[in-house]
């Protein structure tokens, strides 16, 4: 491999590890609402919680659950390897 396509497999390492960190960020905030999310749905009365607002409340926490595990298993460093080791 010549030296600028190695220096353009750098440019793209530097830009994924800025999105991970990015991604990071980005989940520790969905990890947040979706703790106020729980909450909110915990506080609803057990005499309320057949109802619709419990319901959107189940579901909203169970969406964001499930996009704050999708955003920790993003892997930009296995993809990072495969390109340090394309540099070699």
């Amino acid at each position: 491999m010549n030296r600028d396509r190695r220096k353009e497999i750098a440019g793209v390492i530097d830009e994924l590890q800025r999105l991970a960190a990015q991604i990071e960020t980005q989940a520790d905030i969905v990890a947040d609402i979706l703790s106020d999310e729980e909450a909110y749905r915990d506080a609803i009365p057990e005499s309320m919680q057949d109802g619709p607002r419990f319901e959107a409340a189940e579901a909203a926490a169970n969406a964001l659950s499930d996009a704050q595990a999708d955003l920790c298993s993003f892997d930009i460093e296995s993809i990072i390897e495969r390109l340090k080791e394309a540099q070699a």
